[in-house]
């Protein structure tokens, strides 16, 4: 048995639309929800963390200037 051209690229396609389909599920999996979650809020959590050392480096100048 020999494949074709068609066959192989239909083979193909299969596997890619198969691979969508599991990347989808997986997604939107519950076990993923808290990580996503945190991933999203992380860029908040690294702002407040860049204030807080803003904060501190700030007060730090204005006592050497006392």
């Amino acid at each position: 048995m020999t494949m074709d051209y068609g066959t192989l690229r239909g083979l193909v396609a299969l596997l890619i639309f198969a691979l969508f389909i599991i990347i989808v599920i997986w997604s939107y999996s519950k076990k993923q929800k808290s990580a996503f979650d945190e991933a999203a809020n992380s860029i908040f959590e690294e702002d407040k963390e860049q204030t807080d050392l803003n904060d501190v480096n700030s007060k730090q100048e204005s006592n050497k200037n006392v």
